[in-house]
């Protein structure tokens, strides 16, 4: 059975209901989506490690990268969530944060990002972000990149009581959006993402340019692979009801 399409076919129909090929909603998930923070994140993970006393690889940080705070440094310190010094690296990280990674702007956003979010508004598609950052950090990240005002709610790891691949932050920006979860789709980077959005009945959209491998990526099934964020707009955009105005000439319903 084929699990994945690739844009311009006609999608398959595994996690949505009854909801035909209407996406009303879009939730996006911020590093390896929106940001190209990867390279700035992993160099500051090692970092923060190399202060713990431990010696972690680039690649190894990498790995780490999408995961809240707690499971990332436990995994990458070797001890367990509450112990003194996983604590004292995620408070050292998020200290570090804003001269390491915030200071580059909108260098970070991905290509395409802010004209495919303008149109996806003006397309009347709601849009959310729901992400394993802190709500603080993600507001911060997308101000200085110039595109908070593209989007609606934006759900941080910290307003939920289970973290990713629990569908509890997307159904919870789904519900601020007054969208239902079949209309909606999740667009992420990696296969917690996608396994997440499959749980919640959204339509799992997964961009290859991120963390997650392709043929990962591709083995959720019927996730929509997009290599870049053009081809996530277009595989929205033609989800939506026909109504012979091109995307960006409609305006953003209020």
């Amino acid at each position: 059975m084929r699990v994945a399409t690739e844009v311009g076919e006609r999608p398959v129909r595994g996690a949505r209901g009854a909801g035909g090929e209407t996406i009303r909603a879009a939730v996006f998930d911020l590093d390896g989506t929106l940001a190209n923070t990867l390279p700035a994140i992993s160099k500051l993970l090692v970092k923060v490690a190399s202060e713990q006393g431990c010696a972690v690889t680039p690649r190894q940080a990498a790995a780490a990268i999408g995961k809240p705070p707690g499971p990332a440094f436990g995994r990458l310190l070797g001890l367990p969530e509450e112990d003194g010094r996983v604590q004292a690296a995620i408070s050292r990280y998020r200290e570090l944060f804003s001269y390491e990674v915030l200071c580059q702007g909108p260098q970070l956003l991905f290509p395409g990002v802010t004209a495919g979010l303008s149109a996806l508004r003006a397309h009347g598609v709601e849009l959310a972000v729901a992400t394993s950052k802190t709500t603080r950090s993600a507001e911060a990240l997308l101000d200085v990149m110039g595109i908070r005002d593209l989007v609606g709610p934006v759900i941080g790891q910290d307003m939920v009581r289970r973290g990713k691949p629990h569908p509890e932050m997307v159904l919870r920006a789904a519900g601020r959006l007054g969208v239902a979860t079949w209309q909606s789709a999740y667009v992420g980077d990696t296969v917690g993402d996608m396994r997440m959005a499959v749980t919640a009945r959204m339509e799992p959209v997964a961009v290859t340019y991120g963390v997650g491998k392709f043929g990962e990526l591709a083995g959720v099934a019927g996730t929509r692979m997009c290599s870049s964020f053009k081809d996530v707009v277009s595989v929205i955009a033609a989800a939506r009801p026909r109504s012979g105005v091109p995307v960006g000439a409609q305006q953003r319903r209020r």
